[in-house]
């Protein structure tokens, strides 16, 4: 079983390199006006991720725009995602000019229903013109608009910054945040709760 009940409320998603790493939906009992009436309220507890992550799928879009952080965190990415036990013959890279164009591409490979998770790997530096926030909120509605249409996690990790002094600083960690999610809401939405 993925999923099991559980009494008391585990840490998040602590440590992805530690097993019994959890993902928790509290169950306390929830007291109506007056006080009179408890409602429950579930709590669950993924414990686990890396037994199962070696049959989950995953798609990951890079844009190849900023070439050198988008690099950075597609490799920090894989990496994680090996690390959490996702067989490398399961993950598919495909890149893409620019930002604008991951939404259309994790739509085409959404639409196949291959994938347990999609990532959205990208790097958007603020310029002098207003093209940076059409770019950085087209974009992520873009990629919230197909996670929601096709029911498929898509974890967007198009780095939105100031200045590539700021991109730079968050490449490797964001590519290793993208990962551990994917693995986890591969985990939580393969499951019946």
């Amino acid at each position: 079983m993925r999923i099991h009940k559980t009494k008391e409320l585990n840490k998040a998603f602590t440590a992805p390199h530690q097993s019994g790493a959890s993902s928790t939906k509290s169950k306390k009992s929830v007291s109506k006006k007056g006080g009179h009436q408890k409602t429950p309220i579930v709590h669950y507890s993924v414990t686990d991720l890396s037994a199962h992550a070696k049959h989950f799928k995953i798609g990951i879009v890079q844009s190849r725009f900023n070439d050198s952080v988008t690099d950075a965190l597609r490799e920090a990415c894989l990496q994680e995602l090996v690390s959490l036990g996702v067989s490398a013959k399961h993950i598919t890279l495909v890149q893409v000019p620019g930002a604008l164009e991951i939404p259309i591409t994790l739509q085409t490979l959404a639409s196949g229903g291959e994938f347990d998770a999609l990532i959205a790997l990208g790097c958007v530096i603020r310029g002098e013109t207003y093209h940076f926030e059409l770019v950085s909120n087209e974009s992520a509605a873009g990629i919230n608009r197909v996670s929601l249409d096709y029911e498929v996690p898509i974890i967007n990790a198009v780095i939105t910054t100031e200045n590539m002094v700021q991109a730079l600083a968050r490449q490797e960690e964001k590519g290793r945040e993208a990962a551990r999610a994917a693995v986890e809401m591969s985990h939580l939405l393969g499951i019946d709760l």
